[in-house]
């Protein structure tokens, strides 16, 4: 059995930033790659970002404004969002493609999400 189990959203202000955290625990061998996808009111859940080892991809309307960081030791994923918008009002996502010994191979698993609402 695998966790993700996300924090750190809530309710901010237009231009303020917020940091979400993602710890991944269980029956873990490697953890290949970690990120955020996101999901608005009537909109398709999108990708954030991710990371893997060290590499990073981001959507690209939020290049600049979002960075994603991991820490593998702790099996955790940081996502901080600085000048946060109306437009970036969505349940966040935490994702990842961990190893595992059951069953055995690679699987993507996902958290329960974390809203983020910015007012304007």
């Amino acid at each position: 059995q695998v966790q993700l189990v996300e924090s750190g959203g809530g309710l901010v202000q237009a231009g303020e930033s917020l940091r979400l955290s993602c710890t991944a625990s269980g029956d873990i061998v490697r953890i290949n790659v970690m990120g955020y996808y996101r999901q608005a009111p009537g909109k398709q859940r999108e990708l954030v970002a991710v990371i893997s080892d060290g590499l990073t991809r981001y959507a690209d309307s939020l290049k600049g404004r979002f960075i994603i960081s991991g820490d593998n030791a702790k099996n955790e994923v940081y996502l901080e969002m600085n000048n946060l918008t109306a437009d970036d009002t969505a349940v966040y996502y935490c994702t990842a493609l961990i190893v595992t010994t059951k069953p055995v191979g690679g699987h993507e698993y996902w958290g329960r999400g974390t809203q983020v609402t910015v007012s304007s």
